[in-house]
């Protein structure tokens, strides 16, 4: 998907509520501390390759080294190179400071989420995009599920998350984001 397709997307979900939901998972996965300790990782069988891909464009575009991510598979062949060689042992070494992102489309293996938990002991901070896994989501610090007949296809979501974590423009002001933390803790606001 090129920019202007996800202009496009932008613009047909304005008012959706779906923007400012990938928005602030964006803005999440900028909390990184360092090149490369952003960890993303999928299921056995759906590697997240394509958001890797995005995300290492994005941090490249924008400047924010932070976003470049590390792409932690299930079974890497020994001859891969380098930065396609990274296992799930990857994750037994997650620090405080980076960012554990699962992208999984189906529910996360147990093996994953042992690891996600773990992680999340440790002190990382765990994204999640998945397709309705409660498990995952609720190990998350923040997660979007993208149900298989929304307005969102996966793909999408996916999309929608890495353009928002290199956009420079749409980062809110402390204000703004003090704002959305008090209704995010006091609730709904009802009058009489």
């Amino acid at each position: 998907m090129d920019s202007g397709s996800v202009a496009l997307l932008r613009e047909l979900l304005a008012e959706t509520g779906w923007l400012e939901r990938t928005r602030e998972l964006g803005l999440a996965l900028r909390t990184t501390r360092s090149p490369g300790g952003l960890l993303l990782v999928g299921s056995p069988d759906d590697e997240p390759w394509h958001l890797t891909a995005h995300l290492d464009d994005e941090a490249r575009l924008s400047g924010l080294t932070q976003l470049t991510p590390t792409l932690v598979r299930w079974a890497p062949p020994a001859d891969a190179p380098p930065h396609l060689r990274v296992g799930l042992d990857r994750l037994e070494r997650a620090a405080r400071g980076e960012t554990l992102f699962v992208v999984s489309e189906t529910r996360a293996p147990v093996p994953l989420l042992e690891r996600v938990d773990d992680a999340r002991r440790i002190g990382a901070t765990i994204l999640a995009i998945d397709g309705g896994d409660p498990e995952l989501t609720g190990l998350a610090h923040d997660a979007i599920t993208v149900p298989a007949t929304g307005l969102v296809t996966f793909d999408g979501a996916q999309h929608l998350v890495s353009a928002a974590a290199g956009d420079l423009e749409q980062r809110p002001r402390l204000r703004d984001r003090l704002a959305r933390l008090l209704d995010k803790v006091s609730g709904p606001h009802i009058t009489d």
